[in-house]
């Protein structure tokens, strides 16, 4: 055997503990060394495998043999284990590499503390550099796996990570799950140095309370030393419970029970969970007579683990959750500078190699400030909570509940990270492109009246009667008979309502009509066909409540009952609704065939819950009919069937079944600028994905001025397609790392035939406000129909909804279209508009006379 070689290559250089000679096979005749490594543990761990193995890479390359196996002495009785090296040299050789390549870059690694670091020599060298870059790694909690995913979005030190942090709402299901650490909210508590409470944690300090701390050595499952602090007589009383080796455990352990015994409502505090992995193992060794096993359960049932409220309900403005660095945080200090639990064992090596007294007293020292600790950690967890419940606030520490939200929102002001982000999106308000946008590219949609009626006095009874003066049939319809006789006077009420000028009222019409019957078949016909129960104005009146002014169906039925005393039933007014739905079908069908058959079509999805579950209602919209289209699913389906023929240009959002239909594509700008504002908001430390935002900004906010002078016309927009290809250009010429910046890199490049189109095509827009406009309207409406519609009661509402937007959009009168009976909304708003100019030339002649 060679003891302390030193093993050197072109490669590895290592300092073996020892190298024994082995036969090289079962024969016999020829040797090899293997390498032989010493540990003081117990139990072996993986890297005291990879160092032997490391030995012996470099005894093989030195040598130009591979051992097969190398041995490892270790533990108090030298027990001696056999290695089996080929996939631990694989694993070698892997972490050698690595460590070449990093050599050649001449750079050093990226710093990163980890679980090793305590047994490091240079740990107080990493720890500082890792303060002043205020490196991710010193969140112990963050895991190496989550801290990547945050380097690859650019996010690098605490005070980045801690921007991401937003206060989640708590349903009351989840309130009764347990409350999950969140390292984000780590961070922002050492950001901002104080403390910041999750929830409402309840702790309490009785007068049994016994903070409890044990010392152990782990490798060999010894407890050696267990310390207990409380009150007694306002004093605090520390014990300590010493056992000089493992044959003396079972007597501190006794030792330890008959003390807790003496404290009435004894409740055990500590901090970690090795306590009570302590309490749980020496019950199962010790623990004969019932009476101590049922003190034991007691304790564990009753024990109180900070460890789990400084974990998930109160973060204190430490980079991790050790009881050193709380109570240091706290103002305790302990009588061993940098003492931790790594220390207490290399004391407890030397005490047992030595029994030194001094030792054994650092020890027990050592103990009695943990419990002190814990103690001081304890009284300020119970400060916290019960200033919850107390009207005063405390500037040292903050309520996660009463902090601000400010998570975007999905409608209201927006919160622009670049200023030309505000300027382009308020460019694409619906308003102002109808006024100003389209005005300039000859479209000229009219803009909406707003009809006002006013109250009236109710009039009852018959206000007006109409007597049918039918001729007399000369035959039987049926028989063909001549004797015919009249067999009665018969009346039918019609409800309407009457418009004026400045109000509206009840107007019942009777109509009176003969009834007359054959002699010979006794068939009997009416001078009047059936008639409806409610007039055309009452039934128009009724629509234009339910889908303009979106009054549920029910309240229109009160409103017309206490107003005009109408007997009107929520049942009658949908039956109403229904059949004007199906009245104005074709009125409908013509509106989407009209836009289908166009250059333009605007369109949007969004959800609908019909009869509990979820449904989809389609939009499709150009500059002056809209068509909504109901589905039960988001699949393209939909959009095929209605699309199935249109060859112009269709305008979407970037959802995926749009690109299914064969025509011309414009993606809409403003959601992608959205999407990248909303992006860099998040990551506003992200120095990629702000160049990509700034070019994108830079690239769109000319174009918008030239829309805003010009309109959409193509001969002065196609100036604009040399900085789009500059555009291009960058984005192929750069390699971004970040996740967000490589992501839009991909999608700028996936639509880079469709972002574009309205450069080459005339009133095309860039962005897809009017559909958006249309979803908008609808979503009113649901609001007021809830979940509660059927399909069918859905297509009847989106056929009206339809013809309102239409009318809308040709700034007509919805009312005074549907009293009109006209079934061409078109047509209709077409005699408006010449009974507008005619009255405006009778105005204008009448003012020069």
């Amino acid at each position: 055997m060679i003891l302390d070689p030193k093993i050197s290559s072109h490669e590895v250089q290592v300092q073996a503990h020892a190298l024994e000679r082995i036969p090289a096979s079962r024969s016999g005749a020829d040797t090899v060394y293997r390498p032989v490594r010493f540990f003081p543990n117990e139990k072996l761990a993986s890297s005291d495998k990879l160092l032997v193995a490391l030995d012996a890479l470099a005894l093989s390359r030195l040598t130009g043999r591979m051992p097969p196996t190398a041995r490892i002495v270790h533990g108090s009785g030298h027990r001696s284990t056999a290695v089996q090296l080929p996939k631990l040299v694989k694993e070698v050789c892997s972490l050698v590499n690595t460590v070449r390549a990093q050599h050649a870059t001449g750079t050093p690694p990226p710093l990163a503390l980890n679980k090793h670091c305590p047994e490091c020599q240079f740990r107080c060298r990493c720890r500082q550099i890792a303060i002043e870059k205020d490196d991710l790694s010193l969140l112990t909690t963050l895991s190496e796996k989550e801290r990547k995913k945050l380097n690859n979005k650019g996010i690098t030190t605490v005070a980045q990570f801690s921007c991401t942090y937003r206060p989640r709402r708590r349903s009351a299901r989840s309130r009764a799950t347990a409350t999950k650490h969140d390292p984000a909210l780590k961070a922002l508590a050492v950001q901002a140095n104080r403390i910041h409470v999750v929830d409402t944690p309840t702790f309490s300090i009785t007068s049994g309370t016994v903070f409890l701390d044990v010392e152990g050595v782990p490798d060999r499952e010894f407890y050696y030393l267990a310390g207990m602090r409380y009150r007694r007589n306002d004093k605090d009383v520390h014990l300590a419970f010493w056992a000089d080796d493992p044959s003396g455990e079972r007597e501190m352990w006794v030792s330890l029970l008959r003390a807790l015994e003496q404290v009435p409502d004894v409740r055990l505090v500590h901090y970690g969970s090795y306590e009570t992995q302590f309490l749980n193992r020496l019950k199962e060794r010790y623990c004969d007579n019932p009476e101590d096993i049922e003190l034991v359960d007691r304790l564990i049932a009753t024990s109180v683990n900070l460890l789990r409220l400084t974990y998930a309900h109160i973060y204190f403005p430490t980079y991790s959750n050790g009881l050193k660095e709380i109570a240091g945080y706290l103002g305790f200090h302990w009588s061993e500078a940098n003492s931790s639990g790594l220390h207490s064992l290399i004391w407890r090596s030397e005490w047992e190699a030595a029994c030194e007294p001094s030792i054994k007293q650092k020890l027990i020292t050592y103990n009695a400030e943990d419990c002190a600790a814990a103690q001081m950690i304890a009284e300020a967890i119970l400060r916290i909570c019960s200033e919850q419940t107390t009207t005063t606030s405390d500037p040292n520490y903050t309520t996660i509940s009463l902090m601000k939200d400010d998570r975007p929102l999905k409608f209201g002001a927006l919160n622009y990270a670049l200023p030309e982000f505000k300027a382009i999106n308020e460019a694409a308000y619906w308003d102002y492109q109808r006024t100003k946008v389209y005005t300039r590219s000859n479209r000229c949609p009219w803009r909406s009246s707003k009809i006002q009626t006013k109250r009236s006095k109710t009039t009852l009874g018959i206000d007006k009667f109409i007597q049918v003066g039918v001729a007399r049939p000369e035959r039987c319809p049926r028989c063909n008979s001549t004797r015919l006789y009249i067999n009665g006077h018969y009346g039918s009420t019609v409800q309407d309502l009457r418009f004026s000028r400045f109000g509206v009222k009840r107007w019942n019409i009777r109509y009176n009509f003969l009834r007359y019957q054959c002699w010979t078949c006794k068939t009997g016909y009416n001078e009047l066909t059936r008639q409806e129960s409610y007039g055309t104005n009452l039934k128009a009146y009724i629509i234009y409540q339910i889908i303009e002014l979106r009054i549920p169906q029910h309240a229109v039925a009160r409103n017309l009952n206490t107003l005009f005393e109408f007997q009107l039933s929520p049942n009658a007014v949908n039956a109403i609704k229904a059949n004007s739905a199906k009245q104005y079908q074709k009125t409908y069908d013509l509106i989407l065939q009209r836009i289908v058959e166009g250059k333009l079509v605007h369109a949007d999805e969004t959800r609908a819950t019909v009869e509990g579950e979820v449904q989809y209602v389609w939009v499709f919209t150009n500059l002056d009919e809209v068509a909504y289209v109901y589905s039960d699913s988001r699949e393209a389906r939909t959009l095929k069937n209605v699309l199935q023929n249109f060859s112009g240009v269709l305008v979407s959002d970037f959802y995926a079944a749009y690109d299914s239909i064969d025509c011309i594509h414009q993606k809409c700008l403003i959601h992608l600028l959205r999407d990248i504002n909303e992006d860099l908001v998040r990551h506003p430390f992200d120095g990629e994905m702000v160049e990509i935002a700034q070019a994108f900004a830079g690239l769109i906010r000319p174009m918008v001025e030239t829309v805003d002078r010009f309109g959409l016309k193509t001969r002065y927009l196609r100036k604009h397609k040399r900085a789009v290809d500059r555009f291009y250009r960058m984005l192929a010429k750069r390699k971004y790392h970040t996740e967000v910046a490589v992501g839009y890199q991909k999608r700028f490049q996936k639509n880079q035939g469709s972002l574009f189109t309205f450069l080459d095509h005339d009133s095309v827009p860039w962005n897809n406000n009017n559909a958006e406009h249309a979803i908008k309207a609808f979503a009113r409406l649901r609001k007021v129909i809830g979940g509660m519609s059927t399909p069918k009661g859905m297509r009847e509402y989106l056929v009206l909804l339809s013809i309102y937007e239409t009318c809308n959009y040709k700034g007509v009168s919805f009312l005074e279209f549907l009293r009109s009976g006209e079934a061409d909304v078109d047509a209709f708003a077409r005699r408006i508009r010449r009974g507008r100019r005619r009255k405006l030339l009778q105005n204008e002649a009448a003012s020069d006379v």
